[in-house]
């Protein structure tokens, strides 16, 4: 294989399809950005990758390729190649290259750096708080690390609080650099990485900061978690992320919440659940319960005669109090049927299941004792069902 050849520069095979060259593609373009990797060469080697991808992500200039072979191809881009076989000579569309760049900009989110200082990079810090304080919102104290001007030098990053003129850039916070390709002349305008895009550097860099002009501080916040997060909900608190370049403003701080599981209530949207347990014979004859919301509020609750086991008894109002709607809580009725029960208890469910019309174990019945293999039988069928 040619050194330099199209594949082995992305480090595919020759039979390798479109999917694969394109996933190897993003892949060296992530770690040669030039706004991203430290590599001395990343430049050279990202217009390397972009050339390679684009002839070998285009089926016609792919076949050209392959045909004519790297260094015929490559001279034929450069209009030096003489036909070799295609008559009347050989016509490469290089009109897609714009592409490569569009390409790239998807990759890094926005691929360009924009003139001008830039600001600082949003951070993300996740907190727990309970479906208690999720329901009825909360403030919490907080203890933050913030990015302020420094104290020493104001800001300027200079110790005697003055700056010149960046000599790299001039003043203007942006360098120009030109590049030759086989496709013609490229100009890159990039910040200036010598004054970040400020303009000017400091006269004298400042002890405390060491000429970024800010320092780091910590402040304690109080936040107001509103009424209705959940788990994954975000707040923004503006400036408390990392430090911009110098005349930029700081990034953000966005807090995310996890909402712990609570003992006893449920959240289903905005609304809450329960559960509360009566007797069959409160179940029979309707009962009133007390149940607690969980605003620690204590409310009367009618259960209706006849209720079903599971059936839910809606309690209005008393569920996530969110944008000023509040959803419900929903009461699910568990009927719980004693295990141990005494004598008394006992001949009383006995007379109602004479009343039910219905056979209880006393009541079995006394005939002749059936055969033992055909006792044997029904609980087979029992077990079996």
């Amino acid at each position: 294989m040619v050194a330099g050849d199209f594949y082995d520069l992305l480090g595919v095979s020759r039979s390798a399809d479109e999917k694969e060259i394109k996933k190897a593609y993003r892949n060296l373009a992530r770690k040669y950005h030039p706004d991203v990797s430290k590599d001395e060469k990343a430049e050279e080697k990202f217009k390397e990758i972009n050339e390679a991808y684009d002839t070998l992500s285009d089926p016609q200039k792919r076949a050209q390729y392959d045909q004519l072979g790297h260094e015929n191809f490559k001279n034929a881009s450069k209009g030096t190649y003489g036909g070799g076989g295609y008559g009347g000579g050989f016509h490469a569309d290089f009109s897609g290259f714009g592409d490569i760049f569009d390409f790239a900009s998807d990759i890094f989110g926005g691929g360009r750096r924009q003139a001008g200082p830039q600001r600082g990079a949003d951070l993300l810090m996740r907190l727990e708080i309970t479906l208690k304080e999720a329901a009825r919102g909360v403030d919490r104290d907080l203890d933050l690390m913030h990015y302020e001007a420094c104290r020493k030098c104001d800001g300027t990053g200079s110790e005697n609080k003055k700056t010149t003129k960046c000599p790299k850039c001039g003043g203007s916070g942006q360098i120009r650099q030109a590049t030759h390709t086989p496709f013609g002349n490229f100009v890159r305008q990039m910040v200036c990485d010598h004054c970040s895009g400020v303009g000017s550097i400091p006269e004298m860099q400042c002890s405390a900061c060491k000429g970024k002009g800010t320092e780091r501080v910590k402040r304690t916040n109080t936040v107001h978690i509103p009424a209705g997060v959940e788990t994954g909900s975000r707040l923004r608190l503006e400036g408390y992320g990392e430090a911009g370049d110098q005349g930029a403003r700081n990034g953000d701080l966005y807090l995310e919440f996890i909402v712990k599981p609570d003992p006893v209530f449920t959240r289903v949207g905005d609304n809450l659940e329960i559960k509360e347990t009566i007797s069959p014979a409160q179940a029979v004859l309707g009962t009133t319960i007390v149940i607690t919301t969980i605003d620690e509020k204590k409310l009367d609750l009618k259960v209706p005669a006849g209720i079903q086991p599971g059936k839910k008894l809606r309690v209005a109002g008393e569920g996530i109090k969110r944008r000023g709607r509040p959803g419900d809580l929903l009461v699910q009725i568990i009927v719980l049927i004693p295990d141990k029960i005494t004598d008394e208890l006992k001949e009383l469910y006995e007379q109602i299941a004479n009343l039910e019309g219905t056979k209880t174990k006393s009541q079995k019945n006394t005939s002749k004792s059936t055969p033992n293999k055909r006792k044997k039988g029904i609980m087979e069928t029992i077990l079996g069902d």
